[in-house]
């Protein structure tokens, strides 16, 4: 039998075996449940099925199952049992979280359960029936809670939960020690069968590895968000279901409360002078005939009962101004702009226009709020402000309590069936491959400079071999393709890119050496220079100066585009730029212009290619790098660290490389001498930064002295 097929064998044979046992679980609840409720005893054993199912197969959704279908069905000769289906069901997951971390074979793991199990349904159950039938419960419990309640003086609320609780740790302790029994019995290669909770044919030994590693590092898992999604929808059609009915029930309620909150707000109204509108929200309380006003209002207020609050406010563009409010304990200041609600939107046309408008609910189901608005007029007959009354909506708690409840403990059991249903199919069909592929993908984006690290990955992702049948498979199958392609196409783009890079570098050393070569007395000047400038900006990021800008990127723009720092030379005759002695001032001031030139020609160049220019460095460094630290250099007399960094890294490179080379009109310092000058102008010529990096790379410096000098520099 090949491997695949003893698998899936081995699959069906477990889930199999999990419905045999749930319905094995669903006939024992029953049993119980009915024999013990024909003999009158107030404890059913309904869970004990369940509870069973739970530490066998240590997986939710059998377990929940076998609580919500025993519940169902003994609800035929038990009504309230039904109620039971969301207390039994939680029982389930509460066992089946226990199962995976504890066991039942220990006394101290056993008395845990047992106490938590009976806390739960114990203080459910009280609460379910106290509110269904208060201290007119006929059932013998509740007949011995109020005797001890009348003899001890305590609630009878805390007498019946207490009776409850004594009994259904009874129960509990009696069902555990059969459970733990039972497991005791089962031979161990059936108990075996069920260690994986999950089925997860779909995907490969290796999906499940890449989930185990990598699962526990997301923030929102895929199954966690759905989980939530069904309780929350859960939770909402239930309290969509309660509001319908509430809004049925007191229907008439509303519309009489309605009524006396409108004859409040135009009662009001009459007494407001609208010439004083603005006064009032201007000054407040100092305004003339604000306090009259507001003592009248608060007066009116008492006198309608249903009105809870009532204030004066205008509508504007943002939302409405108060000018008076009558809440005692928290009110609105005269000109405070509040903001509208969403429920008032439809109606704010209406309301800029000053008319009126119809009573706005708010979207509370359970002591909701109504509020009315009545125009204000002046003389002319225009809308200055709204008189506004919100009226609280006061239910027959009692009644609706009951309602509320009932229909909570009857779809609870059903939803959370539902939940687990779709937490097993996610997880098995949907979490588990996603997160496979996902994490696989990860790796995969995260090898993207290592091209024989992308093939492991492609050969990695394609061992995941997901085979669900469904969107997914189409997606992995997509992936497996798209990452094989980008791995061809990122090894072609690598080519590509270093021939470019290549390129690049030869075109920038060949236009320095056509400047070089007309300067007959530089002796590797560019070279030189290059290397300095690589030695400077790396000891920068060594100690961590200038972190923001010197990134990988930085580095590599200014290491590759220092040669061309001289490149404006090319404009200057010969004449001056191989003079023998000491340049005049006029001659200087056109040695000079070569900064400005060399910037010219780069931001020419730069200006012809779209995007980010690793040549923007070099424009910086050819039109900079004569700046000085103290804004005495030139072009345009920058300081500090306005002149940008390039530039000082090579001011620093490029004065030293004159000072340590012979040229026509001096001869070469003694090295000791060119780093002393380098010193002196720290702080006044160069960057203070820059030079002390430079001196602690002497070792590295000197090498490059050595290099290009044949190790005959001056000492």
């Amino acid at each position: 039998m090949k491997i695949h097929d003893k698998v899936n064998y081995k699959n069906f044979s477990i889930r199999f075996h999990r419905i045999n046992i749930s319905i094995c679980g669903v006939i024992i609840n029953i049993l119980f449940s009915f024999i013990m409720y024909k003999l009158g005893l107030p404890l059913y054993f309904d869970t004990t099925g369940t509870i069973i199912v739970a530490a066998i197969t240590g997986a939710l959704f059998p377990a929940i199952c076998t609580a919500v279908a025993a519940s169902l069905i003994c609800s035929f000769f038990y009504w309230p049992a039904i109620y039971l289906s969301f207390v039994n069901a939680f029982i389930a997951f509460i066992t089946v979280l226990f199962i995976r971390k504890y066991n039942f074979k220990k006394i101290g793991n056993l008395l845990l359960y047992v106490l938590i199990t009976t806390i739960v349904s114990s203080l459910a159950v009280s609460i379910l029936q106290y509110t269904l039938y208060g201290k007119n419960d006929a059932s013998i419990i509740a007949k011995n809670a109020l005797a001890f309640s009348s003899a001890s003086s305590i609630p009878y609320f805390l007498s019946f939960s207490i009776t409850n609780f004594i009994l259904y740790f009874l129960e509990k302790g009696f069902i555990c020690i059969a459970v733990m029994l039972l497991l005791t019995c089962l031979p161990k290669a059936f108990l075996q069968l069920f260690d994986d909770a999950w089925n997860r044919r779909i995907i490969s030994d290796t999906a499940r590895q890449y989930i185990n590693e990598n699962h526990s590092n997301l923030k929102h898992p895929l199954h966690k968000k759905i989980t939530l999604t069904f309780v929350i929808s859960s939770l909402i059609l239930v309290s969509l279901t309660g509001a319908i009915s509430l809004r049925l029930y007191f229907d008439d309620t509303k519309k009489e409360k309605t009524r006396n909150a409108m004859n409040c707000v135009k009662f009001a109204a009459e007494y407001i002078d609208a010439s004083k509108i603005d006064d009032f929200i201007k000054y407040g309380m100092d305004a003339p005939g604000y306090k009259e006003t507001y003592d009248t209002l608060s007066k009116i207020r008492l006198y309608f009962d249903d009105v809870a609050f009532l204030y004066v406010l205008k509508i504007e563009e943002n939302g409405g101004r108060f000018i008076i409010d009558t809440d005692m304990e928290d009110p609105y200041s005269a000109g405070e702009l509040v903001p509208f609600d969403k429920e008032f939107e439809k109606y704010l046309p209406l309301l800029f226009e000053g008319k009126e408008i119809e009573p706005v609910e708010s979207d509370n189901f359970i002591g909701w709020l109504l509020t009315v608005y009545h125009p204000v007029l002046n003389s002319e007959g225009k809308t200055v402000c709204y008189v506004g009354a919100d009226v609280e909506m006061k239910y027959v708690a009692g009644y609706m309590g009951q309602f509320i409840l009932k229909v909570f403990f009857i779809m609870a059991g059903f939803f959370i069936v539902i939940i687990a249903y779709t937490i097993w199919t996610i997880g098995n069909n949907m979490s588990y491959p996603i997160s496979a592929v996902a994490a696989c993908i990860d790796h995969f984006s995260d090898s993207a400079e290592e091209q024989d690290k992308l093939e492991d990955n492609v050969r990695l992702i394609r061992s995941l071999n997901i085979k669900s049948g469904d969107e997914i498979q189409k997606l992995y199958d997509a992936i497996c393709r798209m990452t094989l392609n980008q791995t061809e196409q990122i090894r072609d783009i690598r080519r590509l890119s270093e021939s470019t890079v290549t390129m690049q570098d030869g075109l920038i050393i060949t236009m320095a050496d056509m400047v070089e070569n007309r300067d007959s007395d530089t002796g590797a000047h560019v070279q030189k220079t290059s290397a300095y400038v690589k030695i400077i900006v790396e000891g920068l990021k060594k100690k961590g100066y200038y972190p923001q800008k010197i990134t990988s990127k930085f580095i590599s723009d200014v290491v590759r585009s220092a040669p061309l720092h001289d490149v404006g030379k090319i404009n200057i005759s010969d004449s001056v730029l191989n003079k023998p002695g000491k340049l005049t001032d006029e001659e200087f001031a056109i040695m000079k212009t070569h900064t400005t030139a060399g910037k010219e020609i780069l931001e020419k160049v730069i200006s012809t290619v779209q995007g980010e220019s690793y040549l923007k460095e070099a424009r910086n460094m050819a039109a900079y790098h004569h700046e000085r630290w103290d804004g005495k250099g030139y072009p345009e007399g920058l300081h500090g660290e306005v002149i940008p960094l390039s530039a000082r890294i090579m001011a620093v490179a490029d004065v030293f490389d004159a000072l340590a080379s012979p040229r026509v009109y001096k001869p070469a310092f003694p090295l000791e001498k060119a780093l002393a000058i380098l010193q002196e102008g720290s702080g006044t010529q160069f960057d203070p930064k820059c030079v002390e990096v430079f001196m602690d790379s002497l070792s590295d410096v000197k090498m490059v002295l050595k290099k290009y000098n044949g190790g005959n520099f001056a000492t």
